[in-house]
């Protein structure tokens, strides 16, 4: 895949890409036993993060949307 040429583009492909990588996230843990817990720690941990960086595109794209072009 080429890189992005923009920073919308950049930001569009990141948002594309987080639900697999959440719903990854979610099956692992889900796969994972309970007695591993610094495992399920860690899963939990990584998921979090993976849906506060959706928010966080989401709201970066909904801002360029209402920004005046350069």
């Amino acid at each position: 895949m080429p890189r992005p040429t923009n920073e919308r583009q950049s930001i569009e492909r990141e948002r594309a890409e987080l639900p697999s990588q959440i719903a990854a996230y979610e099956s692992e843990l889900e796969a994972t036993p309970p007695e591993h817990k610094a495992r399920r720690e860690r899963l939990a941990w990584q998921l979090r993060r993976a849906q506060k960086r959706l928010a966080e595109v989401e709201a970066r794209l909904a801002g360029l949307r209402h920004a005046p072009d350069s």
